[in-house]
């Protein structure tokens, strides 16, 4: 199922290179929320009955992918910032 545009926060691409701006934008917001969930904790092994090193080294594969659940379902609203931003400064050029 497609959401519309208007209720994922980014206006809908106009061109191939509006479609990758957009996806850069929406990296570097889940790549930003990704670093906001590991200093909130999340993701680190509790210090009882934990999963040992295992947990260690996949738990920030989870933390990503949460991430970017979250710019899918809409973010924070930093992707359209930085979208219009690369946008403003492409047509500049």
């Amino acid at each position: 199922m497609d959401i519309p545009s208007n209720l994922t926060g980014l206006t809908a691409p106009k061109s191939t290179g509006d479609v990758a701006l957009k996806r850069a934008a929406e990296k570097l917001e889940a790549t930003f929320l990704a670093e906001m969930l590991k200093s909130a904790g999340l993701g680190q092994t509790p210090s009882a009955f934990g999963g040992g090193a295992g947990e260690d080294q996949f738990s920030s594969f989870l933390v990503q992918a949460q991430a970017e659940a979250m710019v899918e379902a809409g973010g924070i609203g930093l992707a359209e910032t930085i979208f219009d931003a690369l946008k403003e400064r492409q047509n500049a050029q």
